[in-house]
């Protein structure tokens, strides 16, 4: 294929403002931020975000990441902007020196780039040890935090937020609701951010164990000892095949599945005494599983709750393909993953016992990982913030009755604090503000982001085992401060390899879960990137290429779990 390439990561200069694309016009809302690193997440915030979506990521998830980071000592902390409806993110380094000495240390590597390298490797190792005495034990006992600490606590949040009546709740009663849900969304992001650091870590501990003592032929060998793990995502997944099983054996379901326009599919079911009976598990099948929206925010979009329009076009895709059985495939992913193990188990048996039980211990933790990787973002990701989203819109559907919104979705494109305000002031309107912010995020989503908005920094991160570890679930560093890759020939399109395998078959280029009924069994699905929300698709494809993300991201491990090719971080891939 003949593909043009790009590369919009600025090369790093330290201490060089970015240049400011002219159809981008940047206002910082604080003229000090203009003096930070800012770069485009382009896995999680590809799409324009309104201002009350934004506004959570800014506050309580970003307070959530500071707080675990200082908890267990880590070098950075994240600072959120919103910029022309796309979030940007700072990863800053903590514990630097002032600007001033880290200028002197920048001219002075030049001269004695030795002796500057040896002072940074200090610091570093140094740094290093101080995190890893507080993560370590977490690694060790993954299994029995989650099960003793972590998952009793979001359930019970999960709870608390399902046994509200929202509809039934007074004015002042919804808006204390929405604040202590706010409070309650910053302890479960709390709980994400416990998580994922350590299990991230033990994936990429077990890794670079792996490939130490058994060598670097095979890349991706590491990952056959992870996989085959049950978790939420799967079990959604085989629970929706189960549902195209009972519709293919229903004539008049299957005709509707099959033919009807998927906002019409539960009206239609319900006209057959048939399809009653099968509207009532698909509705039983939603209150489950359906608080996943298309994108990682969970809030400014429909869940599937809402919308089921991605459940039907599921449900069609599995009606044409009735030998598959996930289930099977996902115990023969577990069987080979077992022999995977005995071999490497094997191979370690002239090896002193030290290193067979820092192997095992390290296996442990990072099978645990793999697994919780999935769940959490299930229960955290996905369902915890469809239950904000839904108090959210019970305060619009609020104002939009007295006329303040033209609908509820629209508080979306308020503040908090507009909200809040409008919701205490009965003729206050924001149908005008709300029309304004739509139209202008209508505008940015039709215009290419910039990847880095700002100052370059003075110091690149360490080289340490967090900020690799950072740097392979996105498949690049968090801070652009090496140099950027040379563009490769034309006609040839690279990235990372995240799951093995050769696979020929016809691209279908997907942008949004809308068009996932363009996918057709047996293409290699391109995409920007694959959130949690798309799992399902993966039962389809024969392969996947994205333009972001790397060896540990969520794209990643569910094409291994599916045994699908995966090729990530491919620059362009949807031109």
């Amino acid at each position: 294929m003949s593909v043009q390439q790009s590369n919009h990561r600025p090369t790093y200069q330290p201490g060089r403002p970015i240049p400011v694309p002219p159809d981008f016009p940047v206002q910082w809302p604080e003229p000090d931020l203009a003096h930070r690193m800012w770069t485009l997440d382009k896995m999680h915030f590809g799409l324009p975000l309104p201002p009350l979506a934004a506004e959570v990521w800014q506050q309580p998830i970003a307070a959530a990441f500071n707080d675990v980071a200082a908890r267990y000592e880590l070098p950075i902390r994240l600072t959120f902007v919103h910029l022309n409806g796309y979030l940007y993110n700072n990863y800053q380094p903590v514990g630097l020196p002032p600007d001033l000495v880290l200028k002197g240390l920048h001219r002075l590597g030049r001269v004695a780039p030795g002796p500057v390298a040896f002072i940074q490797q200090k610091a570093i190792a140094a740094m290093t040890r101080r995190y890893m005495a507080r993560l370590q034990p977490v690694v060790d006992q993954l299994s029995a935090h989650w099960d003793n600490e972590w998952q009793p606590e979001l359930q019970q949040h999960l709870t608390w937020w399902a046994e509200f009546d929202l509809p039934a709740a007074s004015l002042p009663g919804l808006l204390a609701h929405l604040a202590e849900s706010l409070r309650r969304l910053q302890r479960v992001w709390d709980i994400h951010f416990q998580i994922i650091v350590p299990t991230f870590l033990a994936v990429n501990q077990f890794d670079e164990l792996y490939h130490h003592l058994f060598g670097q032929a095979e890349p991706l060998a590491s990952f056959k000892l992870l996989q085959g793990f049950d978790n939420a995502f799967l079990q959604a997944d085989r629970a929706l095949a189960d549902l195209s099983r009972q519709a293919r054996a229903m004539p008049v379901v299957a005709r509707t599945l099959r033919d009807t326009p998927p906002p019409a599919i539960l009206a239609a079911l319900d006209a057959s005494p048939e399809g009653q009976v099968f509207g009532a598990e698909l509705r039983c099948y939603l209150q489950r599983y359906g608080g996943r929206g298309q994108h990682v925010d969970g809030l400014a979009e429909p869940s599937w709750l809402e919308d089921p329009t991605p459940v039907f076009q599921n449900l069609k895709e599995l009606l044409a393909r009735p030998d598959r059985d996930l289930l099977a495939e996902l115990q023969a992913q577990a069987a080979d993953r077992e022999a995977c193990v005995a071999q490497a188990r094997r191979r370690l048996q002239d090896r002193p016992i030290e290193v067979q039980h820092q192997f095992d211990l390290a296996l442990k933790a990072a099978q645990t990982a793999a697994f919780l990787h999935e769940e959490h973002n299930f229960w955290i990701d996905q369902q915890a913030m469809a239950c904000l989203r839904r108090v959210f819109l019970e305060v619009g559907r609020r104002l939009a009755e007295k006329g303040s919104l033209p609908q509820p979705d629209d508080i979306f494109y308020l503040t908090l604090a507009e909200a809040q305000a409008s919701a205490a002031q009965p003729d206050l309107t924001r149908r005008d503000l709300v029309q304004h912010r739509r139209a202008a995020l209508d505008h940015f989503s039709t215009v290419q982001p910039p990847e880095g908005l700002g100052t370059m920094p003075l110091a690149a991160l360490p080289n340490d085992p967090f900020t690799r570890t950072m740097g392979r679930i996105f498949g690049s560093p968090l801070l652009p401060t090496g140099p950027a890759a040379a563009p490769g020939p034309s006609d040839t399109l690279s990235g990372n390899a995240a799951a093995s395998g050769v696979v020929r078959g016809l691209v279908r280029v997907i942008h949004t879960l809308e068009q996932a009924g363009r996918l057709q069994p047996g293409e290699v699905l391109v995409t920007r990137a694959i959130l949690p929300p798309w799992t399902p698709l993966f039962a389809t494809a024969a392969a996947v290429i994205t333009e972001v993300g790397g060896i540990l991201s969520h794209s990643a491990i569910m094409a291994r779990e599916y045994g699908i090719p995966a090729v990530l971080g491919v620059a362009n891939a949807t031109t």
